[in-house]
């Protein structure tokens, strides 16, 4: 379990997050949906406590940033350095032994080659792998389906689907809508700073015919201008 309480978050004047009142329940998969810029990011990386707020987060967990694998939307990577380093660098961060990374290379990335020659999927994917392997309790996923093929989406979704069935707490941003309607419990609209609503499963279509709505709307407004 995750509680978040009176969460707020401003950069200089501007306020990204305002208020939210949220408790995340172990063994449940959530949606965060929202317009770019709409705060999905900063909210991930106040729950991962790299970044200061105002307001609390607490959990069952003894130390919740330790329990927390967390694939940002931008990955950074080193220059010079093969896919195996770069998932042994984790290990080593996360005191994980004795694993078999070309068993755990779920998606059959050349790992013995540099980093920077991978295209951006395959950066993506390596990033990916390197979340799945740590074994934690909680996964942030941010953007987890942006710049993959279908194949390596649907893989993705199957590995969402087996950390549901181990108890695991998944919170996803995705922009894609039926990746978070295949895979999740609930879905926020994260708008103006806060929680807008929270949709159940049986839901989902009037939060997807309210986006399409909203969007619909802004496209005409600029075309009929």
């Amino acid at each position: 379990m995750i509680r978040i309480q009176k969460l707020s978050k401003n950069y200089g004047s501007k306020q990204v997050l305002c208020n939210i009142d949220f408790t995340f329940e172990t063994g449940k998969c959530y949606g965060i949906v929202g317009d770019n810029g709409a705060g999905k990011s900063t909210l991930f990386n106040c729950i991962s406590c790299m970044e200061d707020f105002e307001g609390s987060i607490q959990s069952d967990y003894k130390l919740l940033k330790n329990e927390i694998a967390y694939l940002q939307a931008e990955p950074f990577f080193f220059s010079k350095m093969t896919g195996r380093e770069y998932l042994q660098l984790v290990c080593n961060a996360k005191k994980i032994k004795n694993i078999d990374l070309d068993v755990k290379n779920i998606f059959d990335l050349p790992l013995d080659e540099y980093v920077e020659y991978y295209s951006t999927g395959m950066k993506k994917k390596l990033a990916i792998n390197s979340v799945i392997i740590q074994g934690t309790e909680v996964y942030i996923l941010d953007e987890p389906f942006n710049g993959l093929d279908i194949q390596s989406s649907m893989v993705i979704s199957e590995v969402i689907h087996y950390l549901k069935s181990q108890g695991k707490t998944i919170l996803i941003s995705s922009h894609i809508f039926s990746t978070l309607t295949e895979s999740c419990d609930e879905i926020i609209l994260l708008s103006n700073a806060r929680f807008d609503e929270v949709y159940t499963s049986v839901d989902f279509h009037l939060l997807e015919t309210k986006l399409r709505s909203k969007t619909r709307e802004s496209v005409l407004k600029r075309l009929t201008k």
